[in-house]
């Protein structure tokens, strides 16, 4: 327990301190938010100065310490409390998945609207869905939520990865929905060859040459074999095109995300692979050309 006002010393303390080595100061009420339960208000107000007792899960100085690590290590905020927020998510995280981005969440719109009823039958929004590269779980939690009728298959290299993912979809209640395996890509879904009504990935993209001079957050912390898509940052886009159609089912949906300045590219080799129609380059919130959509040909 700390009383309110040690607690509103801290956090000018630590507003400062954020400030002081270029780092966003909001974060501190962030971690406030997650670590104290307290909310928006009471911290924009500043009335939580005036409860006796706050509790905390660790002792002040420990808090310190933590705060302290992100401002000299870099390490994000989201590693230090343990937890991301995506979508109406709160997602159990660690340096072993990325951390889920705000524009990814897009993704689970786009695949609603793609699915939406149009004859197909059965309808896309049911059968089995695939989340390749799946993390922190947080695409396939994202598709179990929405496509009620669906069976997800999530699937990562990392076994770190998976456990935290499986430990999300516990959490959430999603957990008999979602199929998971440790594999590479396709590798552990030979089963469902031709079946899937959709494939949704957030495949690594960064060029190898670019990792270095990420934000030091991202550099030095994410997983690099979650972000590493080779020399130009397609590989494992390539690979995605060229392998899915034999996984998905005549009209089944492939819908990626990618970086900046990689849609057109995206968008020759998905027309080059001769297998898919409808293709399509949605952009971000922010104006980036950012999500590749296509669906499978029908079978002549």
């Amino acid at each position: 327990m700390v009383s309110g006002i040690e607690l509103w010393k801290w956090r000018n303390w630590a507003r400062d301190a954020a400030k002081s080595a270029d780092v966003d100061p909001t974060e501190v009420d962030w971690l406030l938010r997650e670590v104290a339960a307290l909310d928006r208000l009471a911290l924009r107000l500043e009335s939580f100065k005036d409860k006796t007792q706050i509790k905390l899960p660790m002792p002040l100085p420990e808090l310190t310490q933590m705060w302290q690590r992100r401002l000299d290590e870099r390490l994000p905020v989201q590693y230090l409390a343990g937890i991301a927020p995506w979508r109406h998510f709160s997602l159990f995280v660690s340096p072993a998945v990325l951390i889920p981005r705000p524009e990814t969440e897009y993704l689970i719109d786009l695949a609603v609207a793609a699915a939406a009823p149009g004859g197909a039958s059965p309808p896309l929004q049911q059968g089995h869905w695939a989340d390749l590269g799946t993390g922190s779980g947080a695409i396939a939690l994202g598709l179990a939520d929405t496509f009620p009728s669906a069976t997800l298959h999530a699937v990562d290299y990392s076994p770190a990865a998976l456990a935290i993912a499986q430990q999300n979809a516990q959490r959430l209640g999603l957990a008999a929905r979602i199929q998971f395996y440790q594999g590479s890509w396709w590798q552990p879904l030979s089963a469902l060859k031709g079946q899937l009504s959709g494939m949704v990935s957030n495949p690594p993209y960064i060029p190898s040459h670019l990792l270095p001079s990420l934000q030091p957050e991202v550099a030095k912390h994410e997983p690099h074999l979650a972000l590493d898509g080779g020399t130009d940052g397609l590989d494992c886009i390539r690979h995605l095109v060229e392998t899915a159609p034999d996984y998905l089912r005549p009209g089944g949906i492939w819908l990626i995300e990618m970086m900046a300045g990689q849609a057109d590219t995206v968008a020759q080799l998905l027309q080059d692979r001769g297998s898919f129609c409808k293709i399509q380059i949605h952009a971000d919130l922010a104006g980036i050309e950012r999500f590749a959509l296509a669906y499978r040909k029908p079978d002549e």
